[in-house]
């Protein structure tokens, strides 16, 4: 599989998350809080991925969360126990710094 296949496998295909973004999504940064302590986009908050499901209360199913990371492996991972308890509207936003260019 190619970088760009492996890329839109990880990501999903043509999410603006701009918009999504922009319309007031919930954005959870799933790194330790010693990673966000070191920088997150601005008004995320901070749910490490191993106690995500713990937390899953603190969510409507419906509403719409990004979920963010390092590199975008633990934000994918987050977006997958998500849907698997039954959140509808939940995108991979990958690295929280590439986030940063919509919150500022």
């Amino acid at each position: 599989m190619g970088f760009i296949s492996s890329l839109k496998k990880l990501f999903g295909p043509g999410v603006d998350l701009g918009a999504i973004i922009g319309s007031g999504a919930k954005i959870i940064d799933v790194r330790t809080p010693g990673e966000f302590a070191g920088g997150h986009v601005k008004g995320s908050v901070n749910i490490p991925l191993n106690t995500l499901s713990g937390k899953l209360g603190k969510f409507k199913k419906d509403e719409m969360l990004v979920t963010c990371c390092a590199s975008g492996m633990r934000s994918r991972s987050a977006k997958v126990l998500l849907q698997s308890n039954g959140f509808t509207n939940v995108y991979n936003g990958g690295s929280w710094h590439s986030l940063t260019k919509y919150k500022r």
